[in-house]
């Protein structure tokens, strides 16, 4: 019997509760030959920054993909919790970048995380 590890779970989660990563998802296990969480929350990250900035109409809503993560992040579990902040979290706009703006938008638990990782911005 396999177990599924926590990390290959949230992005199983994530494209079950947000459809619209479906089709980033598929390609991605296509490519990869598997899930590998830190190379598809690229696409996430990508994809959410899009939609903020109003830039694909078919990206998922930057709204709901906050909200899952946030809810997420809030369990504190260990393998998404590295997920979520190194390939979510770190990745999302700088301040000289367009999109940095959706910092802002962070619920409690992930705006924390990324003060520590990202104390200047």
């Amino acid at each position: 019997m396999t177990t599924t590890s926590p990390s290959v779970r949230l992005v199983s989660d994530l494209v079950t509760h947000i459809p619209e990563f479906r089709g980033a998802y598929e390609s991605h296990v296509f490519s990869q030959g598997g899930v590998l969480p830190h190379v598809f929350f690229w696409d996430v990250v990508q994809n959410c920054v899009r939609s903020f900035l109003g830039e694909d109409p078919a990206a998922a809503d930057w709204r709901r993909t906050l909200d899952f993560l946030e809810e997420q992040s809030a369990r504190g579990e260990l393998g998404v919790d590295e997920v979520i902040v190194t390939s979510f979290l770190n990745d999302l706009p700088y301040p000289h970048e367009p999109g940095y703006a959706i910092v802002q938008e962070l619920g409690p638990v992930m705006a924390a995380r990324f003060v520590r990782i990202r104390p200047g911005g």
